[in-house]
């Protein structure tokens, strides 16, 4: 755990940050409070909150109810990512799907190991159906929002959650650096989130193949494309991001506008 306090004493707030490692990444909360006591026992709620999503929803927990799924049992913390999920995977004919874990898997493994899966491995991959989801491109947006509803609770609103490259803002003016899009906004009451190959990638025979699976294909995004959303809640800027390097830009910006989100590719 890391703290930082900083006194901005024009506006009489004091500026908390606070970071912890959290879903697998490092996650950080900047609260501007009037109270720093009050701050500081509504950001560890917060954190608290993120724990509790990432036992439920992780597929790096065994018991997790992401590993156990089952849509006819939907809990009330799984429900809101799962039916955001249902209505992309509809309404990008498939493409946005996170029930196909095993596919996920297998080139999570070809990503380590740096050799391409075989065609037939990838076609029993498409396949088969394990009774789980991967909501890795939606569940941290989800967690920020969630992060940011607790800190509201407890008093806070002016805060900035970022998990990864995922950023929820409440209150205040937040001005943040989307770099792989090179772009600076300014964030409140809103979420930005951004996806594409720069970090996560398999590099074969000169072809880059990203982390982001078409289920319909059965591959590794080769299009190229890095897109940075900002949208009304750091759920849907998580998954809308994927569905913008799924779709291409001009099917993609068109979803996204659909939830008023704003992208840059």
């Amino acid at each position: 755990m890391t703290r930082r306090s900083l006194l901005l004493s024009a506006a009489a707030y004091t500026r908390l940050e606070v970071s912890e490692p959290h879903m697998g990444t490092r996650v950080t909360i900047k609260l501007d409070t009037r109270d720093p006591a009050r701050g500081e026992a509504a950001i560890g709620r917060a954190f608290a909150r993120i724990h509790d999503l990432d036992l439920r929803l992780s597929n790096y927990q065994p018991e997790s109810e992401a590993n156990r799924f089952d849509a006819r049992r939907v809990s009330a913390d799984m429900r809101p990512p799962w039916e955001l999920a249902e209505r992309l995977r509809a309404e990008t004919d498939g493409r946005f799907d996170v029930r196909r874990t095993a596919l996920f898997d297998l080139w999570r493994a070809a990503r380590k190991s740096g050799v391409l899966p075989a065609a037939s491995a990838i076609a029993r991959a498409q396949a088969t159906d394990e009774g789980r989801v991967d909501l890795g491109g939606i569940a941290k947006g989800y967690a920020g929002d969630e992060a940011l509803r607790v800190l509201r609770q407890n008093g806070e609103t002016r805060a900035l959650v970022a998990i990864s490259g995922d950023l929820v803002a409440g209150d205040g003016q937040w001005r943040v650096l989307l770099e792989m899009v090179n772009r600076t906004v300014i964030l409140r009451r809103r979420a930005a989130s951004t996806s594409g190959d720069t970090e996560q990638y398999l590099l074969f025979d000169g072809q880059r193949y990203s982390h982001i699976v078409d289920p319909l294909t059965g591959l590794g995004l080769t299009n190229g494309v890095v897109a940075s959303v900002v949208a009304p809640s750091g759920m849907l800027a998580d998954a809308l991001a994927t569905v913008v390097c799924l779709l291409g830009v001009r099917e993609g910006l068109r979803v996204a506008r659909r939830y008023g989100a704003v992208v840059y590719i």
